[in-house]
């Protein structure tokens, strides 16, 4: 017996040990995660915890982290296991941040002034609902069996997906959302916002107050390498920054959405591994430096807040957008954009034509070319913040596809030779669940013909 015991002891101590070495450092991360998901999902968009839950946190060590919401506080926890207790505050205008215990939920703090669209147009040019419109070289019946084959069936599936909306000729042709969702829905856009503040680089370009290829304007590195880094390289991601993105894991990235204060400073502070322009690394930390370095071509942070809306989000009558902020009160332009998916379209269509949007040139024809041209060492696969499909991923799409893209599935889907849009939005991707390249093919066979 007493020779059991010890064995059982053992046992008890090697587990305790694999658990305080593979899982207690994740706990942080995994309530930090969870917490922020909770409170963005139902302050935004009304969901219930029951829906975040089995919906938006049903993944891996996720699902581990027990939440609750307080309506009045307006702010939600998670823990796990009783253990590592997080905390993510709500407030109008700005969405969700994940705070730390040092975080003054007292101190005031600024909200971006924002103007409703109110053009009386439909949409997507205004906010008023579409037309009907039948084209005469679109098959509707082919067409929406492409958008149905995006959804799960009553019976249930693995696809997942929430939404699909569909411009062709700047007309609404098809929309479709899942149960429980409208086009009412925010929804998060996650890498989708690198877009949003590769575009906010485009408006300063276009009045001529930055110059993407001279040195980033960053103080703190003008004693070292990193001074030759132009904002062109940030844009492409190539800057030979270090960084790991590694969502399976603790990583720079994990670590930066989920426990840095200022998020743009992580990447900042980061060393150079490589010569800019030499090697392509896709970097969220980079995107939240270009979003604090945005942040300081503004004399005050009102300038800076309204900026974002005033620029793009607002002017293309994207009204339903909210971009959140970190603690330092710095947009988390990598990963934190939420809109409806009619929105999120109308931010493709804006590419689509060029920057114009209904005769108004809001970004340069040249920008939007730079967009779509291949970083240099990337095989064709990535713009200036923008995805392509120059390098032939779908194989079935045009190669002069170019879109936005998120986490767990999100998609902007850019087409200029076919004059559509697609967006696509859910909660799963990879691993066979959702077949982009099946999805685009059959929505694009119903078209043009």
């Amino acid at each position: 017996m007493k020779k059991f015991l010890k064995v059982l002891l053992l046992v008890l101590v090697l587990a305790f040990l694999y658990f305080g070495f593979t899982t207690y450092p994740k706990l942080d991360l995994i309530s930090g995660f969870s917490a922020k998901s909770v409170a963005s999902g139902h302050f935004i968009d009304n969901r219930t915890l029951d829906l975040i839950e089995k919906t938006d946190n049903d993944i891996k060590m996720i699902d581990l982290a027990k939440n609750s919401i307080d309506d009045a506080g307006k702010f939600a926890t998670a823990t796990v296991y009783g253990l590592k207790e997080r905390k993510a505050i709500y407030r109008e205008g700005l969405g969700a941040t994940l705070i730390n215990d040092d975080f003054d939920v007292s101190k005031p703090y600024l909200l971006p002034k924002r103007t409703k669209l109110a053009n009386n147009l439909p949409f997507p040019y205004g906010n008023n609902e579409p037309k009907d419109t039948l084209f005469a070289d679109v098959d509707y019946s082919k067409l929406k069996k492409a958008v149905d084959n995006a959804f799960d069936k009553p019976s249930g599936g693995t696809k997942r997906t929430r939404a699909v909306v569909v411009l062709y000729k700047d007309k609404l042709i098809a929309e479709k959302y899942d149960t429980g969702f409208n086009k009412d829905s925010k929804i998060l856009g996650w890498s989708m916002t690198k877009s949003i503040t590769s575009s906010a680089f485009g408006v300063l370009a276009k009045q001529g107050k930055i110059d993407i290829n001279k040195p980033a304007p960053v103080a703190e590195w003008k004693n070292d390498e990193r001074k030759n880094i132009t904002l062109n390289d940030l844009l492409h991601m190539n800057s030979g920054l270090e960084w790991e993105e590694n969502y399976s894991t603790i990583c720079d990235a994990t670590k930066m959405l989920f426990q840095a204060e200022d998020m743009g400073k992580v990447q900042m502070d980061k060393p150079a591994q490589f010569k800019p322009n030499t090697h392509w690394n896709y970097s969220s930390g980079t995107t939240n430096l270009l979003s604090l370095i945005l942040r300081r071509q503004f004399k005050t942070q009102q300038e800076y807040l309204d900026f974002w809306y005033s620029a793009v989000i607002d002017k293309i009558g994207m009204n339903s957008m909210i971009v959140e902020q970190d603690m330092s009160g710095t947009f988390v332009g990598s990963s934190y954009g939420w809109a409806t998916p009619r929105d999120w379209s109308k931010f493709g269509l804006l590419y689509l034509r060029k920057g114009n949007w209904n005769g108004e040139q809001i970004l340069d024809e040249s920008w939007v070319k730079y967009t779509a041209k291949p970083t240099n060492t990337s095989e064709g696969k990535y713009g200036a913040q923008f995805w392509l499909n120059a390098g032939g991923k779908f194989p079935d799409v045009p190669r002069d596809m170019f879109y936005c893209s998120g986490y767990q599935g999100q998609m902007v889907a850019i087409i200029p030779s076919l004059d559509m849009v697609i967006v696509r939005m859910g909660v799963r991707e990879g691993d066979k669940s959702f077949d982009f390249n099946g999805f685009l093919k059959e929505v694009i066979a119903a078209v043009g013909k």
